[in-house]
């Protein structure tokens, strides 16, 4: 069976597709099928709206505090899908919605998706990765190019604009000094950074 909907903690996730723009040097997937006690997140294909609400029935909404778009690619490569779960989802429980996003979805869909999503997304979590083009490409190995940061910074702005609830986050295998760089590029948009440790 595929693993559409899987707890971590208090947080209940969903596994939309396994697709994704970027190459990310850190990538958990690159080394573990699963996170967490849960099985296999590689998904046999992307599930159909019919899927992924029969697999939202085995839980209990009431038992979590939030719902994360977030599994083994980048959520927002659905995002229709994604915008009608996420409604469905809010239909059914009074519970905040977050995506976990490279921040691409502008590029994927040649259009303003913060503006798409604000009406039933909470907050957004955009893995910044780098303070600067080069790095972030180097790490990231986006599908797009060097255009890929300025778009990412230019949807975490919009997001924002639209009264998202935004965070940035790193990895801590980048050097201190970066580290301390992507703090002052996040301060610089009035965006909070979390720096999240390699699983």
């Amino acid at each position: 069976m595929m693993t559409i909907f899987y707890p971590i903690g208090d947080s209940l996730y969903v596994n939309l597709t396994n697709k994704c723009p970027c190459r990310c040097v850190f990538c958990v997937r690159e080394e573990h099928e699963t996170v967490g006690n849960n099985n296999s997140l590689w998904l046999d294909h992307d599930p159909s709206m019919e899927e992924i609400k029969a697999d939202l029935e085995r839980f209990n909404l009431d038992d979590y505090k939030e719902i994360v778009f977030c599994g083994f690619g980048e959520p927002m490569m659905r995002m229709d899908d994604l915008i009608e779960t996420a409604k469905y989802i809010k239909s059914k429980a009074d519970i905040k919605t977050r995506i976990n996003t490279n921040g691409l979805g502008d590029l994927i869909h040649e259009k303003n998706t913060a503006e798409c999503i604000k009406d039933c997304i909470d907050s957004v979590s955009i893995s910044l990765n780098a303070p600067d083009k080069e790095s972030y490409c180097r790490v990231t190995r986006p599908k797009f190019g060097e255009q890929s940061f300025e778009a990412m910074l230019k949807f975490a702005e919009e997001c924002r604009d639209c009264g998202i609830n935004i965070a940035f986050s790193v990895v801590d295998e980048i050097t201190p000094e970066e580290i301390e760089k992507s703090k002052e590029l996040a301060e610089s948009l009035g965006v909070k950074l979390r720096v999240r440790h390699k699983r």
